[in-house]
């Protein structure tokens, strides 16, 4: 049921984000025109037009990064606590398959507006008489690549893969805090919105709270004077990266899980559709 979610939910945000993915790489091309040819000319008229074209690329960028922001938050609200609310929580799916679902096509969303914009700025920036270059650069590293040694090899792998985790938790965990307060909000009988910025801006406090609260504890206990943190073990760079990368994954789970608590609690316990 899940995957009938998911396509469900890629196919109503693919109709906004995909014109706005196009748009924004037809005005990378447009910009890439004004800064080759019009930005240069001599005559006034094409001088304006290229910069309203480089206007329009920068407005282009910011509209695909807020549209993709603002969908991820309306697709939650307005499926599963407005009035399609009645209908989406009889179907035979259980609350976290449904918030499950948000998150997936959220997170893939993003990652696929990040690549549109680095795309649209490559294509911005791109000019026909450095591909030598570019390719010599490639032949370069490919060559280097051939001569690196196993060890740097798959750990570089490794951290590509810990960072490319931690960028997906990162996201879901984001989009969690605010399913949380949309949830917690509209557990309340009136001025729901209202009461949902409320919650957002205090389950924030409340974190950063318990978050300095745990720190000092632990630095009153001499925690970060035990194990990997103790001043005698040195660690390689390599070791030191990989332990970077998993502490930060394993703190990104632990916030994102208790915001996913805090959803899930509000939608099978507190939530009212009315």
């Amino acid at each position: 049921m899940l995957r009938k979610l998911l396509k469900h939910e890629f196919r109503a945000t693919g109709r906004v984000m995909l014109p706005m993915i196009l748009i924004l790489l037809a005005t990378s091309v447009a910009a890439n025109l004004s800064l080759r040819y019009l930005m240069d000319s001599r005559a006034w008229f094409l001088t304006m037009l290229g910069g309203l074209l480089l206007m329009a690329f920068v407005f282009a960028i910011i509209g695909v990064c807020v549209v993709a922001f603002v969908l991820m938050i309306q697709r939650f609200y307005k499926n599963l606590l407005q009035d399609e609310g009645y209908v989406m929580l009889t179907l035979p799916v259980s609350i976290h398959q449904h918030i499950w679902s948000k998150l997936i096509v959220s997170a893939a969303w993003f990652a696929l507006t990040a690549l549109a914009v680095l795309l649209a700025c490559c294509i911005t920036a791109f000019d026909i008489t450095i591909i030598k270059e570019i390719l010599w650069g490639l032949g370069k590293i490919f060559q280097e690549l051939r001569e690196v040694q196993a060890y740097y090899a798959i750990n570089g792998t490794a951290i590509l893969v810990e960072l490319i985790v931690l960028a997906f938790l990162s996201v879901v965990s984001m989009c969690l805090q605010f399913y949380a307060a949309l949830a917690a909000g509209h557990s309340l009988p009136n001025h729901k919105m209202a009461w949902s910025v409320v919650w957002y801006f205090g389950l924030q406090f409340a974190f950063q709270i318990i978050a300095f609260s745990v720190i000092s504890g632990l630095d009153h206990l001499n925690f970060f004077d035990w194990g990997v943190f103790h001043p005698d073990i040195h660690l390689s760079a390599m070791a030191g990266i990989h332990i970077g990368l998993l502490l930060m994954v394993f703190l990104t789970v632990v916030h994102g899980a208790i915001f996913y608590v805090i959803t899930t609690f509000f939608l099978k316990k507190r939530l009212n559709l009315e």
